[in-house]
């Protein structure tokens, strides 16, 4: 996360809709002492007093093997971002920067049972099938039988126990409203600009 107190975000609500709208994270971990980083999309879960990030990995991925033992990783997911040239601030002597919005859960990773992978997966479609409305959604109903079960058998469902969430919201809430306005301008409507307009 940024270093700066300026741009931390601390509030979980908050977090937790960026993990809603941005469920697509990358996991990064160190499994015997090489470190692996793969791709995923989660669901954000409220187990008993806690908070977990459930989400599946191909089984011929480099972390999948170290699920049965489990493993430390942390999890980060990207909103927006931009390049930000010193250019467009109005005040001098600047330097270039990246403006972004992103989060990080850092926890314990253990396999989920088949019956969770398959709740995640169920879960994880309704998830995404929302943002597609009108759409009628999609499940694995509509496979033919016999289908859904192979295909799973290529995946394993796995659970970041979160211990740590943080986000970081850069968007120049340190400048001046000047530069910030140069570089909302210049922007225009750039997802940032739409932040940063608020």
């Amino acid at each position: 996360m940024h270093p700066s107190p300026a741009f931390r975000v601390e509030d979980e609500e908050t977090l937790l809709k960026h993990l809603a709208d941005h469920s697509f994270v990358t996991l990064a971990a160190t499994v015997e002492g090489d470190l692996r980083v793969a791709h995923a999309p989660v669901v954000v879960r409220r187990p008993p007093g806690g908070l977990a990030l459930d989400f599946h990995l191909s089984r011929g991925n480099a972390l999948a093997p170290s699920l049965a033992a489990g493993f430390r990783a942390v999890a980060v997911s990207l909103a927006a971002e931009a390049y930000i040239s010193p250019d467009w601030y109005e005040a001098a002597d600047q330097v270039p920067t990246w403006y972004y919005v992103s989060v990080e859960a850092e926890g314990p990773v253990a396999a989920l049972d088949e019956g969770g992978l398959v709740a995640l997966l169920d879960d994880l479609s309704a998830q995404e099938e929302a943002r597609l409305a009108p759409k009628p959604p999609w499940t694995w109903g509509k496979m033919s039988p016999g289908r859904f079960e192979a295909m799973t058998r290529a995946i394993i469902g796995a659970r970041l126990t979160v211990e740590r969430l943080e986000g970081t919201t850069k968007l120049s809430q340190n400048k001046p409203d000047a530069d910030r306005a140069g570089v909302i301008a210049t922007l225009g409507d750039h997802p940032i600009a739409r932040l940063m307009r608020g």
